[in-house]
């Protein structure tokens, strides 16, 4: 039942609602489930006035209470939850990207045309990026966890298990694109681009890690929480605070690399007082390191979606990235003007959409 038939007139709306939400009903665990779950389906507060509710956690106190708790069927024992899981995802994410970026970064450095204008300098470049590409496409299918139980027909994005693996082919296409394009972009320092890519593919494990702790965050208020307007006052805080850890430790992980750099390939002329701290913060300038933020958002949002049952929008975000700094290069822009213009405009997007949707119940049941 839609929320406009309930709207369109009823003896007992609240029967209606019930039979039509049973299965939700029987199987919550407390009232805020199905104020999620109604809030998924598309009613809203008039729905509830409807009902003679002043809001959908008041009617969902309501239904709880007069349909009786259905057990769950039985089924194979679910191992006890460690964080266990959630490193191995994490150092599978680091591990896998950081070895396929690394061995196409060496391999395409030896087959290193002239330096010239456009796309024609990525020619010798693409079949080793083409090979590096495929760890990267299966990466979000072998770090993804499982499904508790099967999704059944229709379930919607507040299911993480529906429509997992197209998604997840998607998303993998996606990112494979966005960490190799540093490398293969003509121009600028390649040493430098290099480097600060293999940077960002290391941070993947971190956004995975980050994306799980969001998660469970998230599942815990939605047990603490009174009402689904203090769910999402508990959940506002929690995506600027994921963000910034995440993009901290990209930091962190640039700089490391760009030090190392400085040590292995130092630039040619006179040394420098500085030390190896002056060294490598010189190896990169600051639209470089705005640009590298911007890549640090683009990997992030993505696996924060994926993780709260959003993988299509992961897809869709990961994949509108790489296109919209694919379309700036191909008109001779810089590469870090293309991150900040394009990526930049698709980062602000996918924020805006992922404060919009994160902050609801329905994306941790």
């Amino acid at each position: 039942m839609s929320a406009a038939t309930l709207l369109g007139g009823s003896a007992d709306p609240v029967r209606e609602v019930m039979a039509e939400h049973r299965e939700l009903c029987e199987r919550a665990v407390d009232p805020l489930e199905i104020a999620a779950g109604l809030e998924e389906a598309g009613l809203g507060r008039d729905a509830a006035a409807r009902c003679r509710h002043a809001d959908l956690f008041s009617l969902a106190e309501e239904l709880y209470a007069r349909v009786p708790r259905r057990p769950p069927v039985p089924g194979p024992a679910e191992p006890p939850r460690t964080g266990g899981a959630a490193a191995r995802a994490a150092l599978t994410a680091a591990a896998l990207t950081a070895a396929a970026l690394t061995a196409a970064a060496l391999t395409a450095a030896a087959l290193a045309a002239p330096p010239c204008a456009g796309a024609a300098a990525l020619g010798p470049r693409w079949p080793v990026l083409l090979c590096a590409a495929v760890p990267l496409v299966l990466l979000p299918a072998l770090t993804a966890p499982p499904p508790a139980e099967p999704a059944p027909p229709g379930a919607g994005p507040g299911r993480p298990g529906a429509r997992l693996r197209p998604a997840a082919l998607g998303h993998g296409l996606g990112l494979a694109a966005l960490l190799l394009l540093p490398p293969a972009a003509p121009g600028g320092d390649r040493p430098s681009a290099v480097a600060l890519a293999v940077a960002a593919a290391v941070s993947v494990g971190a956004a995975e890690r980050t994306a799980r702790w969001y998660r469970q965050v998230g599942r815990g208020h939605l047990g603490a929480a009174g009402t689904l307007a203090g769910f999402r006052a508990r959940m506002r805080p929690v995506l600027p605070v994921a963000l910034a850890l995440h993009l901290a430790v990209l930091g962190v992980l640039s700089f490391a690399a760009l030090a190392v750099l400085a040590v292995v390939a130092p630039r040619p002329g006179p040394g420098h007082g500085g030390g190896l701290l002056h060294l490598a913060a010189e190896r990169a300038g600051p639209a470089q390191w705005a640009a590298q933020g911007v890549l640090g958002l683009l990997l992030v949002l993505p696996v924060l979606l994926a993780r709260c049952g959003r993988a299509t929008a992961a897809a869709a975000g990961t994949s509108a990235g790489a296109a919209a700094v694919l379309g700036p290069l191909a008109l001779g822009r810089s590469a870090p003007e293309a991150w900040l213009l394009g990526g930049g405009t698709v980062a602000v997007v996918l924020l805006a959409y992922a404060g919009a949707v994160l902050g609801r119940a329905g994306s941790y049941r």
